[in-house]
């Protein structure tokens, strides 16, 4: 299609083989007796038994740090890490490891207490007084470093940029290690909060005050250096905060409703830690009241079944399919799952199946997307175009569930072709009747190794997907086999199709229930990914938030692109009047586009590629023009001859809230009737009686 607006293409890369190519990576774990083999704790506990009745202060050491002696240079290192820093062993007839060796006697002798040290050093959430010891504030360039020993926590609202300095920490069964890249964390009110967990580092002992000096010389003042150090040990880890300001946060953050998004919910409010070095960074450390990601036993099993499958026995091709009932955790779970995979791989692929609640696109979409990087937050803070995408232009499919499996065949077929990763299948959360018979035709169209079953309650809510049941279950497409083509298929001594069945129960609060707190409900949710869409028309400079209003849209003849309706029946007559101030599809259908003059309208729901979405802001009659807002690249545009409005709607804040408007808002208007016969939009209420039945 023409267009009269010109922008630079950007490329895409493409799909990895799968890589063990962070396997060897992890450190070996390290044993309880080296916990406590830092000479600088040995010394910060006896400088705190000699003055433990004075008033406190704070000490130096009286020792400087040792350099590696001549004979430790040169003598070649025990093992490489994945980083290329080498392990070295410890001189223990050294000062310094005789001093250990006289406090851990004293201690497990005499019975003597722990230091304030060894006290920030426990395990769990990092509450106020630990952060206010184990972190220090880069007031220069506005960033702070926090040192967490292992299995410590920080459980936090807000975003922010996190950099691993030192060792390793975990964020949504990710690892993050040093040397790698910055990530942005996102932990909006409208999801779980995000806990950030410290893992252990090695068995082998690390020259950790020189190294630690070293990294912070970067980011902190001599006196905030001197107080960290103080508390790194062989197994900590050391993470850089910053905040985080992006074309997303600055487009949502300009709507008066989601201005708190990314704080803490009124139900959050009181157990918010709010005076810390963190604050000011974007981000609000919460109390141990409030719970993070809870997994389950259950959940941690089947996560470590499928991604020792997908290491091992799979040689990377696993497909597993994910399904449940709504508000389950099954989103939550795909992430996890996505996450603790490219921990072992480059990439993974995404099939969604989910019309309402989308990972990457906006809602009403089945895309086929291979994810690169981790998901460190929810949907609407990763949304991207996918390599291969269909716009059904609903949130559901019970109106038309032919074409929502024959869309996912079209996607599978694009993908099966150069299948060399594994694959993840995200469902619906429509179990019952309908929903139940089309994953049952969707276990049997693809090729399936694992199916995983999300539950609660000790409970499915519906019938258990074995391989048994899938035998004599009825889709929505597909039929079971007659009894005497079962017989002749044993006789035949050929393998039976069959997968693995995994079972997750999920105990977090509120599980099987939506979430009653703003911006929690779906119809929210699928507002927020729309507006994360529509921020990428955004300039990425740091600068004011630009209205949609003021932006300049292309220009498209009406003879270049067809437009079709594909969720109702709209008159020819008022198609125009429909599709006006709407959301569009951008889609390429095959057959080429003619016309006489005037728009051409489609008669019937294609299935096609879509590239992305636009909003159709004007149209001009007289000289035949559409006048479209996408942030699709103008090399992708020229391809788009069809233009499909469906059920997804703007959201109201892009209408009535974007400032800038004088006068009368477009679009909108007060001077309405609902008291007209088929004014109003008709709504099907599903489970309610007719007139008729009641009574009987």
């Amino acid at each position: 299609m023409k267009v009269s607006k010109a922008k630079q293409s950007k490329g895409q890369a493409k799909s990895d083989k799968w890589k063990h190519v962070r396997g060897k990576r992890l450190r070996p774990p390290i044993s309880s007796s080296d916990l406590i083999s830092s000479p600088v704790m040995a010394r910060v506990i006896q400088e705190h038994q000699a003055c433990v009745k004075k008033k406190p202060t704070v000490k130096r050491l009286k020792k400087k740090a040792k350099s590696l002696s001549d004979s430790k240079r040169n003598a070649p290192p025990s093992e490489f890490q994945a980083n290329g820093r080498s392990a070295f062993t410890v001189d223990k007839d050294s000062d310094d490891s005789q001093e250990w060796n006289e406090y851990f006697q004293s201690v497990h002798g005499n019975g003597v207490e722990t230091s304030r040290d060894v006290e920030d050093a426990r395990p769990g959430r990092l509450d106020k007084e630990a952060l206010h010891h184990c972190a220090e504030r880069g007031v220069l360039h506005n960033h702070a470093v926090l040192v967490m020993q292992k299995d410590q926590s920080l459980c936090f609202r807000g975003k922010c940029f996190l950099t691993c300095l030192y060792g390793r920490v975990e964020v949504m069964g990710f690892t993050i290690e040093e040397g790698q890249q910055s990530y942005p964390l996102f932990s909006p009110a409208s999801h779980c909060p995000l806990t950030i967990t410290a893992l252990g580092n090695s068995e082998y002992t690390r020259d950790d005050r020189t190294e630690a000096r070293t990294i912070l010389q970067k980011y902190l003042s001599a006196a905030s250096r001197k107080k960290l150090v103080k508390r790194v040990m062989s197994n900590s880890s050391i993470i850089l905060i910053e905040p985080m300001e992006t074309p997303l946060t600055r487009f949502l953050s300009s709507f008066t409703n989601l201005k708190t998004l990314f704080s803490p919910p009124t139900s959050e409010v009181i157990s918010a830690i709010l005076d810390t070095p963190l604050n000011g960074l974007g981000i609000i450390p919460l109390v141990n009241a409030i719970e993070g990601l809870k997994t389950s036993i259950s959940y941690r099993d089947v996560l470590n079944a499928v991604v020792s499958a997908c290491r091992g026995d799979m040689d990377g091709c696993a497909v597993i399919l994910v399904c449940g009932t709504k508000n389950v955790g099954k989103s939550t779970f795909i992430r996890t799952l996505i996450n603790t995979l490219l921990n072992h791989t480059t990439s993974v692929d995404y099939l969604e199946g989910d019309l309402g609640q989308t990972e990457f696109t906006p809602a009403g979409c089945l895309s086929l997307s291979t994810v690169r990087e981790p998901l460190l937050g929810p949907p609407f803070t990763h949304q991207c175009t996918p390599e291969h995408m269909i716009y059904y232009g609903q949130s559901s499919c019970e109106s038309d569930p032919d074409r929502y499996l024959e869309s996912l065949k079209s996607l599978w077929h694009r993908h099966s072709q150069s299948r060399e990763t594994p694959v993840i299948i995200n469902t619906m959360g429509w179990v019952k009747g309908l929903g139940l018979q089309l994953l049952v035709d969707m276990i049997r169209f693809f090729p399936v190794s694992h199916v995983v079953q999300l539950g609660h309650s000790g409970s499915t809510q519906c019938p258990t997907l074995t391989p048994d049941f899938l035998r004599t279950a009825r889709g929505f497409q597909t039929h079971p086999p007659s009894q005497s083509a079962l017989n002749e298929f044993s006789d035949a001594h050929s393998p039976r199709r069959s997968y693995t069945h995994l079972i997750v129960q999920s105990d977090f609060k509120g599980v099987a229930s939506q979430g009653k707190a703003k911006h929690q409900r779906s119809n929210e949710q699928r507002e927020l990914s729309l507006l994360a869409y529509l921020s990428q028309l955004q300039s990425p400079d740091i600068g004011p938030v630009r209205p949609l209003h003021s932006l300049t849209p292309y220009q498209v003849p009406h003879t270049a692109v067809a437009l079709g309706v594909i969720h109702c029946d709209v008159a020819p007559s008022h198609t125009l009047f429909a599709a006006n101030a709407s959301l569009v599809g951008l889609c390429c259908i095959a057959e080429k586009v003619s016309s006489r003059g005037g728009p051409v309208l489609l008669s019937q729901a294609p299935i096609c590629p879509c590239v992305g979405f636009g909003v159709l802001r004007g149209i001009d009659m007289a000289r035949g023009l559409y006048f479209l807002l996408t942030p699709v690249d103008p090399s992708i545009l020229r391809k788009v001859n069809c233009l499909l409005l469906g059920a997804i709607s703007l959201p109201f804040c892009v209408l009535t809230a974007q400032p800038g408007f004088e006068g009368d808002v477009p679009y909108v208007t007060t001077d309405y009737s609902f008291d007209l016969t088929g004014a109003g939009k008709l709504r099907a209420f599903k489970g309610m009686l007719r007139p008729n039945q009641v009574g009987m």
